[in-house]
């Protein structure tokens, strides 16, 4: 694959010259006067997701149980909120939303106002393991949550009340997320298979086939036409990611190989004018790979 293979080179450049390839801004960089620019942490432990808020800003969770919403220019956390007793195991929010909403292996999930207090403006309880999947409807009115207690729950972000909760054997939830303009939510499972709920009636709308390996993480393209799943895997078996039609055939479009352990993520990138479609895999073989979408590299 091209595009892999200049990954793999580039990142093997990385890797013996950090200092020649460091993205202008980056911590260590020297400035002007010599001195070296550098920013606080935004946790004091691992973290362990991040989404974007606004063009400059993202949110992020991390180990310590804590939710930060730094800058993307300055690297400056702005903001921090406490109120998880655990670590933070998803954050997300809508764009352009003052609204922030964190999940966490003590099976609750918060919310929080940008401009409110550090305290959780609500509280949303009810499942019964860690919370390892949420997504958020475009004007920030309902939420989706999902857990290894095989259950999605949809809850009104105002009142904090569980709108509904389904249940499905086996549905060990990995990840949540929302169809942009549509009340569909995305969510991938343990048990290798991708769904489709209708979020309205909380009821399953398409099950994708099922794939060899766990589902670790899903995505959907702005236009709504496509999703994205990634797989678990070892040793250059599985591993992959799918891209999925949600619109027409809602079957396999193409597949994206070459990571040799568990894809961990993945992600449609923004579309340039100038530019070709393309997705983002990064994987626990410690590399990030970017793909054309249409050919998966192979153009």
């Amino acid at each position: 694959l091209l595009v892999a293979r200049a990954m793999g080179k580039l990142q093997s450049k990385i890797s013996f010259h950090t200092t020649k390839y460091r993205a202008e801004g980056s911590v260590g960089q020297t400035g002007a006067a010599g001195a070296p620019q550098q920013h606080s942490p935004a946790h004091s432990d691992a973290v362990t997701s991040v989404a974007a808020l606004r063009p400059d800003l993202c949110v992020s969770g991390g180990r310590d149980k804590s939710v930060a919403v730094s800058s993307w220019r300055s690297g400056a956390a702005l903001r921090r909120f406490i109120g998880h007793e655990r670590e933070v195991t998803k954050v997300t929010s809508a764009l352009d939303s003052n609204r922030v909403f964190s999940a966490s292996r003590d099976k609750t999930v918060m919310m929080w106002e940008l401009h409110g207090t550090s305290g959780p403006s609500q509280h949303f309880p009810g499942h019964d393991l860690v919370v390892t999947g949420l997504a958020v409807s475009p004007d920030a009115s309902q939420l989706c949550t999902g857990s290894r207690d095989n259950t999605v729950c949809k809850w009104d972000t105002e009142t904090g009340e569980c709108l509904g909760r389904a249940a499905i054997s086996r549905n060990l939830v990995t990840h949540l997320c929302w169809v942009p303009g549509e009340p569909y939510v995305i969510q991938t499972s343990e048990d290798k298979t991708t769904r489709v709920w209708d979020s309205r009636e909380l009821q399953v709308a398409h099950t994708f086939p099922a794939k060899q390996h766990i589902q670790t993480c899903c995505d959907v393209s702005q236009d709504g036409r496509y999703c994205l799943s990634s797989s678990s895997g070892s040793a250059g078996h599985g591993a992959e990611a799918t891209l999925w039609d949600l619109r027409q055939t809602r079957g396999r479009v193409c597949e994206y190989k070459g990571h040799f352990q568990t894809t961990t993520s993945c992600v449609f990138l923004p579309r340039g004018p100038a530019l070709a479609p393309s997705i983002a895999t990064s994987s626990s073989d410690s590399t990030v790979k970017v793909w054309d979408q249409d050919t998966a590299g192979r153009g």
